[in-house]
């Protein structure tokens, strides 16, 4: 396919502002236990918080408390019950949950993909997302997928830049928290407009609200 300069421009300046709004998530964290006082500690806790095992103020101080959410997450994983984050905690945690930045850009697609939508449709486009980076054919990250070249329409046409509500930021947190409406589906699309005749060769797992999801 050939792209026209200005689409190309276009396209150029879209990642030129992620990588500004949005810190690199590739970056590793360094190991951090009790007694530690920095951002990943802050970090750690967003994500502990986020999958129900921490409950504590996000001061960024690796206490007592994030000490025990991280021996319960640990054990929940099946690994060293420690209470120390460490390259194999950190690698596990990454791919359970998403930082503060990469939740904003989970509620803004689902806010400019499926506002409209009923609550459980939101959550669907969001489960869609984290399932994609899951699966060997689309990028590790959340913010590879998203911004996957004709991924999604929203980014394409600008819409992802709109300022999500509150029902987006929930949905985003409901599916990262493991609630998955559409039994690891891949894709979506609404039946209405769909223009691709690819889409329609996709195995159909089931409707919500206006869209099809299938994998």
């Amino acid at each position: 396919m050939w792209w026209s300069k200005k689409a190309v421009t276009t396209l150029l300046a879209a990642f030129m502002a992620v990588a500004f709004i949005f810190p690199a998530n590739s970056l590793a964290a360094t190991q951090i236990q009790r007694g530690s006082v920095n951002g990943d500690v802050w970090d750690l806790q967003y994500r502990l918080q986020m999958l129900g095992y921490y409950n504590g103020k996000l001061d960024g101080i690796y206490g007592a408390n994030t000490t025990k959410a991280v021996r319960q997450f640990q054990k929940a994983y099946g690994l060293q019950i420690d209470g120390i984050t460490g390259t194999n905690t950190w690698r596990v945690l990454k791919k359970v949950s998403v930082n503060k930045a990469e939740m904003q850009m989970l509620a803004q697609l689902v806010y400019s993909e499926a506002r409209g939508e009923p609550y459980k449709g939101q959550v669907a486009v969001a489960a869609v997302a984290l399932n994609r980076i899951q699966s060997k054919s689309f990028p590790n990250t959340l913010e590879g997928v998203i911004f996957e070249p004709l991924a999604f329409t929203a980014v394409d046409d600008g819409q992802f830049w709109m300022t999500p509500n509150k029902t987006a930021y929930q949905a985003a947190w409901d599916a990262v928290r493991g609630w998955d409406p559409t039994s690891n589906s891949l894709y979506y699309f609404n039946p209405v407009t769909a223009t691709s005749k690819w889409i329609w060769s996709r195995k159909h797992v089931k409707k919500i609200g206006k869209h099809i999801f299938a994998i």
